[in-house]
């Protein structure tokens, strides 16, 4: 009898457990995220984020806009974030969303179409996280989902230069695409529409970039004119590579989502009020707004870095433009441009890198820089207040790319950094010995959650200074 009981156990378990895994699957929660709704998470969540990002706390930093609040920020006390100043969880969120992508489009022929554009977004995210702080983690970085790391921190040069790293990763990115015979078509791409050749043209703007960022460290001549030659880079403004905002929420840019209060604490700097005055720039209407004290409908900037000490009136200061807040359905988020892209050409051409008519590529990037911000190019502007040749040629190529890119994250400072243009201003009240940052300060969680790395990382930078230059600018 004992022995019956025990088998009648043993079949009602094995019964009871044969399809227990079927039994508590829930068939309403899928068990791996489709790539297609990855993709688009990435680009939207990145491409938002970074550009409320860029034009709060990067701004202040290239000098675009001045905070009236007493930013620490806008003093480059830039461990005190307030209203943006912390780019390191949008990177890393998104660099490890993208890596999930990437090894599916790996293990899954289904889903091959995904690895050209997962490697562009790699090496462009990579390459801009690297570029405001100099070493970061990166090859044992976006691991999280398998396994808990305390990721080592890489040297700038090893992420641009070495395999698996930024120009790789474009050039493997590149390949991918142009060996896709497959017939699925690339889904949850709201830059290009599931355009692969779009793909391509964005990833080659990316190698005029990132070979203009290090050509202080390497030559870069020869791969700067074979890409130049075969033409094949984002050469008109249709074919950017951004996604637009709308007027109204969820999707509208996000300064706009603010209170009125904090949307008016950013005001125009007395550095851009000059140089678009100097220029006779009529963006200056698009960018800002009259000050409201103004007897002739005027702009009036203000200096960076105000001290609290110092009274200041808003009705004084020309506030941001209502593209910014009212209309911001005519706002890209934007990730690479045509006009970039020939500013970039230019200034190659005008240092000798590539043969091209150097002129004829910054008449094109300003031109379309008009187009980009939705106004009318003044007859006389590229003949006269903004002739190449009026001053210093190199000059006016990056100030007139600083002012196209107003929107385009960090990007005006990291170029301030690399060229030294336009001249920026010593800032009112400076937290740091009257010095204009070169990098950004790694946050302080680095030092809680991977200290023996930080730690490294830190005394290669003097103590995590803002002062010490990156590789490419070394």
């Amino acid at each position: 009898m004992k022995h019956i009981y025990s088998i009648l156990i043993l079949l009602l378990v094995i019964g009871c457990t044969k399809d227990f895994e079927e039994i508590n699957t829930n068939t309403n929660d899928p068990v791996a995220v489709q790539p297609s709704l990855l993709l688009r998470q990435v680009i939207y969540d990145f491409g938002e984020q970074m550009s409320y990002e860029g034009f709060t706390a990067g701004n202040l930093l290239g000098q675009y806009s001045t905070s009236l609040d007493f930013n620490l920020f806008d003093r480059h006390d830039l461990k005190s974030p307030q209203l943006g100043g912390n780019p390191w969880p949008i990177f890393y969120q998104n660099l490890r969303d993208n890596e999930i992508i990437l090894n599916l489009s790996q293990e899954n022929t289904a889903y091959t179409v995904y690895e050209g554009p997962a490697r562009i977004m790699k090496a462009y995210m990579a390459a801009g996280l690297t570029d405001l702080f100099g070493d970061v983690p990166y090859s044992e970085a976006f691991k999280g989902d398998t396994e808990t790391v305390t990721a080592v921190y890489d040297s700038q040069e090893s992420i641009y230069m070495d395999e698996g790293g930024i120009f790789d990763n474009l050039d493997k990115g590149i390949l991918a695409i142009q060996n896709y015979s497959g017939t699925i078509a690339l889904e949850g791409d709201i830059l290009f529409n599931g355009d692969l050749n779009g793909w391509i043209r964005f990833a080659n703007s990316l190698k005029i970039k990132y070979l203009m960022r290090v050509s202080g460290k390497i030559d870069v001549a020869s791969q700067l004119q074979a890409i130049a030659s075969e033409g094949n880079f984002i050469n008109d403004n249709s074919e950017n590579a951004i996604f637009n905002f709308t007027d109204g929420e969820p999707n509208s840019f996000r300064l706009a989502q603010l209170r009125i209060g904090d949307f008016n604490n950013y005001v125009l700097s007395e550095t851009m009020d000059e140089i678009l005055t100097d220029l006779n720039d009529p963006r200056i209407a698009q960018l800002y707004q009259p000050f409201a004290n103004s007897t002739d409908g005027g702009y009036n900037g203000l200096l960076n870095g105000i001290d609290a000490s110092v009274g200041v009136s808003l009705a004084d200061y020309s506030l941001l433009g209502t593209i910014f807040r009212e209309n911001t359905g005519l706002l890209d988020a934007n990730f690479m441009t045509s006009m970039e892209t020939h500013f970039l050409l230019a200034e190659a051409a005008q240092k000798g890198l590539i043969t091209a008519d150097a002129e004829s590529l910054y008449n094109t990037g300003v031109t379309q820089a008009f187009e980009y911000w939705l106004v009318d190019l003044p007859a006389d502007y590229l003949t006269v207040d903004a002739s190449l040749t009026n001053g210093n040629p190199i000059e006016n190529i990056i100030t007139q790319k600083w002012i196209a890119n107003s929107i385009n994250g960090y990007e005006g400072w990291v170029e301030y950094r690399r060229t030294g243009f336009p001249q920026l201003k010593t800032i009112s009240a400076s937290l740091n010995n009257d010095l204009i940052p070169i990098r950004m300060p790694y946050p302080a969680e680095e030092e809680a959650l991977n200290n023996a790395n930080y730690t490294e990382a830190s005394n290669n930078t003097e103590g995590n200074s803002i002062n010490v230059a990156v590789w490419w600018d070394e």
